[in-house]
C-alpha cells in the first residue's frame, strides 16, 4: 500500500470528523438529542481512531534495533487493532446505552433544525471523506471487490478509514431517521431507536476491524501472486534448480520475510552456491520490492527423498511446499 495514500485519506476523514463533532455537539445542546450525542461521540472517537492511526504509521518508520532486528512495521497493526476497540467501546456501547436510556426516558426535541441542519452538513463531509478513501483504495484495489480488499489488505489504513466513512454515513442516515420519525410522531423514543442502531451499526464495524487486524498480528504471509512472483524470480533453471519449499510473512505492511529451501545443482562449489544465492536474492528483490528480509538455504533435490512425501518443514496452510530436500 502506498503509504502516502493512506495518509491522505486518514488526514481527510480527521479533518471532517473533527469538523462534525464539533456540529453534533452543539446540536444536540440545543435539541437535547440523543442521536445527536451519539453521533458527536462517534464522531469524537473517530478523530481520535485517525490520531492514532498516524502515531501508527509514524513509529513504525523508526530503525531496526538490537532488541527488535527486524523492525516497527507491525506498530501499524497495534495501533489499528487499538481502534477497533475504541470504535467498540467509545463509539458503539455508549451509543447504545445512551439510546436505551433515551428509550426508557424519552422526551420531544427542542429546536429541531439544529440536528437536522447538522446531520445534512455531517453527510455531506463525511461524503467527502469517504470519496478521498474510496480514490486512494481504487489505485490499489486492482479487480479485487470491497470485501476482497478489506480482507487481503496489508496495510491497515485505507480499510480502517473506508470501514470507518461507510459506518458514519450509515450512521448518519439512522440518526436523521431517528430524529425525522421523532419529530413526526412527536415520540422521543424513535429518537432512542436510531441511537441504539447506531451502536449495533459500530460495534458490528468495530468486530470486523478487529477480526482483520488480530490476523495481521498474529502475521500474515504474502498473497497468492506475490508469493508466485518470488517463485518465478528465485528459479532460473540453471544455478537454482526448484524451491523445495518457501515460507513468507509480512514483517510490516511494506515489508516481507521471505525464507526457502532451494535446489542447486550437486556439483557446484561452495563459491557457486554463493553466486546463485546472491543471484536469486537480487531477484526477488527486484520482482518484489518490499522483500526486505531474504534466507535462502541451499540443498541438493533428491527423487527419493521426494518419494516419501512433503517436506516434514512444510506446514499445512502455507504456501504450497515443494518436497525433496536433504
Amino acid at each position: 500500500m502506498s503509504a502516502s495514500g493512506g495518509t491522505r485519506a486518514i488526514v481527510a476523514a480527521l479533518g471532517a470528523n473533527l469538523a462534525i463533532a464539533v456540529s453534533k455537539f452543539v446540536a444536540f445542546a440545543f435539541s437535547g438529542s440523543s442521536s445527536m450525542l451519539a453521533e458527536g461521540v462517534h464522531s469524537l472517537a473517530d478523530s481520535g481512531n485517525q490520531f492514532l492511526l498516524l502515531i501508527g504509521g509514524k513509529k513504525a518508520q523508526r530503525e531496526a534495533t538490537p532488541q527488535h532486528p527486524f523492525g516497527y512495521g507491525r506498530e501499524r497493526y497495534i495501533y489499528a487493532f487499538l481502534v477497533s476497540i475504541v470504535l467498540f467501546s467509545i463509539g458503539g456501547m455508549f451509543a447504545i446505552y445512551e439510546g436505551y436510556e433515551k428509550i426508557s426516558h424519552p422526551h420531544e426535541l427542542e429546536n429541531w433544525y439544529w440536528p437536522v441542519a447538522v446531520l445534512a452538513f455531517a453527510i455531506c463531509a463525511e461524503g467527502f471523506s469517504f470519496r478521498t478513501a474510496i480514490k486512494e483504495s481504487n489505485e490499489l484495489r486492482g479487480k479485487l471487490s470491497w470485501g476482497q480488499f478489506i480482507r487481503r489488505a496489508k496495510a491497515p489504513e485505507l480499510p480502517v478509514v473506508l470501514l470507518e466513512d461507510f459506518g458514519a454515513l450509515i450512521g448518519l442516515v439512522l440518526a436523521l431517521g431517528g430524529v425525522g420519525l421523532a419529530l413526526i410522531t412527536g415520540d422521543g423514543v424513535w429518537d432512542g431507536i436510531g441511537t441504539v442502531c447506531i451502536g449495533v451499526l459500530l460495534v458490528a464495524i468495530a468486530l470486523v476491524l478487529a477480526v482483520e487486524t488480530k490476523s495481521l498480528l498474529l502475521g500474515e504471509a504474502a498473497g497468492v501472486e506475490v508469493v508466485r512472483q518470488i517463485e518465478d524470480a528465485t528459479v532460473d533453471g540453471e544455478s537454482v534448480t526448484r524451491i523445495i519449499h518457501m515460507r513468507t510473512l509480512h514483517l510490516g505492511p511494506e515489508e516481507l520475510l521471505v525464507a526457502a529451501k532451494i535446489a542447486v545443482r550437486h556439483d557446484d562449489s561452495a563459491a557457486e552456491v554463493a553466486a546463485a544465492i546472491d543471484a536469486a536474492e537480487a531477484r526477488i528483490r527486484a520482482a518484489v520490492p518490499i522483500a526486505r528480509v531474504i534466507y535462502l538455504e541451499p540443498d541438493v533435490y533428491s527423487e527419493t527423498e521426494a518419494a516419501k512425501g512433503p517436506d516434514p518443514e512444510a506446514t499445512p496452510g502455507g504456501p504450497t511446499p515443494h518436497t525433496g530436500g536433504h
